[in-house]
């Protein structure tokens, strides 16, 4: 040791000072991009600015417009780019060129507890702590805002050039939604998210600074508090320490961090941790999982040899009896203080709706979401929610019930299957006093009527040649009758008389298309419009051996006012609102029964509707229902004529302008044609879009 000590003299002792006066002010700047020898105290610094909670600085510093180096062409484009050809206040170029850039600062670490400025003066160090290390760096900010300025100009070139087209202000439906209650796992991802720090960033308001140049007299004051300003006075304790004081500080002690295990089971059981519970838990966590479980499927999970009359006393506290399942009950799901995630609302109306879904599935095995969702009135997210908890959507049949009926438990435990019985009676009860239903309600309803036999074109046209052969020798019998009565009139009398005879018994065979996607539109001009097209003169009957009958008076006052409201609708519209129409109806509660889609278009053309057999190109892929488009052709008002003239211009093509339809109502209506009237036609019947009037539900998106 006293030979490496004689090898390493000691030169020199400094005495170390703590100076604190600039402790939570001194920053120290970094210029990553710029050479040592190309500093910046030579220039002229413009503005400064900084934010202290975030440590951000903002430096302006004039460019030497004058230089060799720098080029005036770019200078001025780059002006020209971000100011444009205005001239005012908030031009960030006031001289038409780029003669000024910003500096921003990124901290180059969050950590600067280890980092302190020495300053040495007559053998003495005096060490400043750092309150942030920063990196200045060129800002490019000027290009997004000239970005911004070239696309507000290309905005306003196309709003100039599709208002020369029209200028019409659009009606937009605004939705409202209420946001739902936030959950603190939630509320931390909002908090780390980039949206929610730059927020928080923008908020911190800049805080502008006067800059002073390395040689002037005021930053010559400032450095003076780089230096110990009490030396004489106290002692620093933060530098004198005790050997094993300064022993901890070099080597801290470790310090082992404590694991707690999760007491509880978390989403994601193992079997293991979920057999460490009580017996009552393990079932309230198997029924919160799965929802729906046989009696049988819950023991296989339990621990073998778990006594079965343990397992459905604690089975029947947290779930109830559905079909010889067990359904987790609602309570258990939704506790007192929890909500919906959905739409905010408080678990006790959940548990309500909830518990009359399962009551549906104690009485039978499917039912349709909208036929509970009139009950219950809860949003539709919460209704589906109910019914994928213990349901799957079948096919012509809503939402059938999960699993099959269990009907050996019932028959094993009849005990257990009364008591569930009496309880839902309760349920019942109650639901029926909140909801305002009766069991009633949703009974199946028998149909007095028989079911409509169904006939084939084939078989209806066999029936008709085989009645006409029986009857042709009764017919010959006739007419050889009144031939020998009419024996002295002329040839041509006979002639006539034979066809008077033929035509007294006419064989007519109806012939009925495909399908009502293959039914072909109407698009002669030489056929009235009554017959095919329009509203015919006379009601149609009914037709026994189809099955279809004339549709009713609910149906046409229902099919008359919805036109009133909208004259144009498509099929596939027409079918959304009568679906709307029925499910708003009181439950049990249904004066149109099933409605076919060739009722439904026999009842709008017999309300005072066309179909308007719109042109589309064979490019445009539509939907059949979107294909025919009805429209109300005659309400008695004056403005038909209006609509009518419209409708002729949509049969010939499937768009149109405004000044077309201007043009044709003043050739046909006269001078007195206003904007006005023109306005609300395009209003009542049409969509635009490009400066282009579609009929309603006929644009493309």
């Amino acid at each position: 040791m006293a030979s490496g000590d004689d090898d390493d003299p000691i030169i020199q002792e400094f005495d170390v000072y703590l100076a604190k006066s600039l402790a939570e002010k001194l920053y120290l700047f970094q210029y990553p991009v710029r050479p040592s020898t190309m500093t910046y105290n030579d220039a002229t610094h413009l503005s400064a600015k900084i934010k202290p909670k975030q440590q951000k600085v903002e430096l302006e510093v004039a460019m030497d417009t004058m230089s060799p180096n720098y080029c005036r062409s770019k200078g001025e484009q780059i002006a020209l780019n971000v100011d444009g050809t205005s001239c005012d206040e908030s031009n960030l170029y006031s001289v038409k060129m780029m003669d000024k850039q910003t500096l921003t600062s990124i901290q180059a670490t969050t950590d600067t507890s280890r980092y302190a400025v020495a300053v040495i003066r007559k053998g003495e160090i005096h060490l400043t702590p750092l309150q942030g290390i920063l990196q200045m760096r060129p800002s490019f900010t000027y290009l997004d805002k000239a970005d911004t300025k070239h696309r507000e100009r290309e905005a306003a070139n196309e709003a100039g050039d599709s208002s020369q087209d029209e200028a019409e202000d659009d009606v937009k439906q605004i939705t409202v939604r209420f946001s739902r209650p936030e959950s603190e796992q939630a509320r931390q991802r909002r908090v780390q998210s980039y949206e929610f720090l730059q927020k928080k960033q923008a908020e911190e308001p800049w805080v502008h600074l006067h800059y002073h140049g390395i040689k002037d007299g005021r930053s010559e004051h400032e450095r003076q508090y780089l230096f110990c300003q009490s030396m004489g006075t106290t002692e620093s304790t933060e530098l004198v320490k005790t050997p094993s004081e300064y022993l901890a500080m070099l080597m801290p002690p470790v310090t082992e961090e404590k694991v707690v295990k999760p007491t509880g089971p978390s989403n994601v059981l193992s079997m293991a941790q979920l057999r460490t519970l009580p017996l009552g838990d393990q079932v309230k966590t198997l029924m919160k999982n799965v929802k729906v479980m046989p009696f049988a499927n819950l023991m296989g999970l339990l621990a073998p040899g778990t006594d079965s009359t343990s397992v459905l006393r604690c089975i029947q506290q947290v779930a109830m009896l559905v079909q010889g399942n067990w359904v987790v009950k609602s309570d258990v799901l939704y506790p007192k203080t929890s909500c919906s995630p959905h739409s905010g609302v408080p678990a006790e109306v959940l548990c309500r709706g909830r518990d009359f879904v399962m009551w549906r599935f104690t009485q039978e095995r499917s039912m349709m979401r909208k036929e509970v969702a009139a009950v219950i009135k809860l949003p539709p997210e919460d209704v589906k929610d109910f019914l994928e908890q213990m349901a799957v959507p079948r096919v012509n049949r809503g939402w059938e019930f999960l699993l099959p009926s269990d009907r050996d438990f019932v028959k094993k435990h009849p005990d257990v299957a009364q008591r569930q019985h009496m309880l839902w009676l309760g349920i019942q009860a109650k639901l029926e006093k909140v909801f305002g239903f009766s069991k009633e309600d949703f009974a199946p309803k028998k149909d007095s009527q028989a079911d409509p036999v169904h006939v084939s074109g084939e078989q209806r046209l066999k029936s008709a040649r085989d009645g006409a052969r029986d009857n042709q020798a009764s017919l010959q019998r006739d007419l050889d009758t009144r031939r020998k009565g009419s024996a002295p009139k002329a040839s041509a009398g006979a002639t006539a008389t034979t066809n008077a005879a033929a035509s007294s018994s006419p064989v007519c065979v109806k012939q009925e298309p495909l399908s009502d996607s293959e039914e072909p539109m109407d698009t002669s001009d030489a056929l009235p419009n009554g017959s095919l097209n329009g509203y015919p003169g006379s009601p149609a009957g009914s037709d026994p051996q189809n099955g279809h009958a004339a549709p009713g008076p609910e149906l046409q006052d229902f099919v008359r006012s919805t036109f009133r409201r909208h004259y144009v609708l498509t099929f596939s519209e027409v079918k959304r609102h009568l679906n709307l129409h029925l499910a708003s109806l009181p439950p049990g509660h249904c004066p149109f029964g099933a409605v076919p889609d060739r009722a439904l278009q026999d009842t709008i053309l017999l309300s005072q509707c066309r179909q308007i057999p719109v042109p589309f190109p064979p490019q445009i892929k539509m939907a059949s229902g979107e294909q025919k488009v009805y429209a109300l052709w005659e309400s008695g008002e004056t403005f038909d004529r209006y609509r009518q003239i419209l409708f002729e211009l949509f049969m010939k093509n499937y768009r149109v302008r405004k000044n077309m339809v201007l043009s044709r109502l003043t050739q046909e209506l006269g001078d007195n044609v206003t904007k006005s009237d023109v306005d609300r036609l395009l209003k009542d019947c049409c969509t635009t879009q490009g400066g282009m009037w579609y009929l309603k539900g006929t644009m493309q998106s």
